[in-house]
């Protein structure tokens, strides 16, 4: 078991995280599961604990000190960890800024960036540890990189994940550690369903008539990343579906 490699996924309990245990539990890496859905991460693991050791744990990374617990308690026979999934975000609030309620800012802020930090900073030992051929995958979007309406906070925590991969890349150059930010485009998940408190024809309208990414194609690269021969590192891979790309820039005239 301790030659064993070993995933650490947050936000394990739907869409990409879900889909990124599955994915390591085929190739024979342990997981340990995190999610601030208990039920769901005890279905996950009871579907997955036939092929591969599974530790779960109730998790809102938002707390730093449970955090810091949670990582303290995982059983010696999971570590130290091989591959960190920082996977655990949200969107909320698809209006313009002005609409935009104080709150819903500070929970983005507290789970994409705050949280993002939380569990690197705990894992990091860990990793370290591991060295060569450890992976830190951070998952971004294309709106860290792209604006468009209604990105507001989400957008800007999600250039923070781009650049805080990008400077951990330098601090841990000689360690064998690698960080990439994984920017994937449009994807069909909860995501929207979360972003809109629960709105299914928002959701379904948003991908309706096209071919979206799915969880599977991201659990996919999440899994090449990390299984790269030790000396390759990519520092960041976006991703769109073929039928996506991008828009025009908005001109705001005068009427006619």
């Amino acid at each position: 078991m301790s030659k064993q490699k070993v995933v650490f996924i947050t936000g394990a309990t739907s869409g990409f995280g879900r889909a990124t245990a599955r994915r390591f539990a085929d190739a024979g890496w342990a997981l340990v599961l995190s999610g601030r859905r208990y039920e769901r991460l005890e279905a996950l693991k009871q579907e997955l604990q036939g092929k591969v050791p599974v530790h779960i744990a109730a998790l809102d990374v938002r707390d730093a000190e449970a955090v810091s617990a949670m990582v303290a308690a995982v059983p010696e026979a999971f570590r130290p960890i091989t591959t960190l999934v920082n996977n655990a975000g949200l969107a909320l609030a698809p209006e313009p800024a002005q609409k935009v309620a104080l709150e819903d800012w500070h929970t983005m802020i507290d789970t994409n960036v705050k949280g993002l930090v939380n569990v690197t900073h705990a894992l990091l030992p860990q990793l370290l540890e591991t060295g060569a051929g450890a992976s830190i995958v951070n998952l971004g979007s294309v709106a860290g990189q792209w604006p468009y309406p209604g990105s507001h906070v989400y957008g800007a925590s999600k250039a923070f994940v781009k650049q805080f991969s990008y400077n951990l890349r330098c601090d841990l150059i000689s360690t064998g550690v690698r960080v990439t930010d994984l920017a994937p485009g449009m994807a069909e998940t909860e995501f929207t369903l979360v972003r809109t408190r629960g709105d299914q024809g928002a959701s379904e309208k948003l991908y309706r008539g096209t071919h979206p990414l799915s969880a599977e194609d991201i659990a996919e690269q999440i899994f090449y990343i990390a299984t790269l021969p030790p000396h390759i590192n990519i520092n960041r891979l976006e991703i769109m579906p073929s039928r996506q790309a991008w828009a025009p820039f908005a001109v705001d005239r005068d009427p006619a």
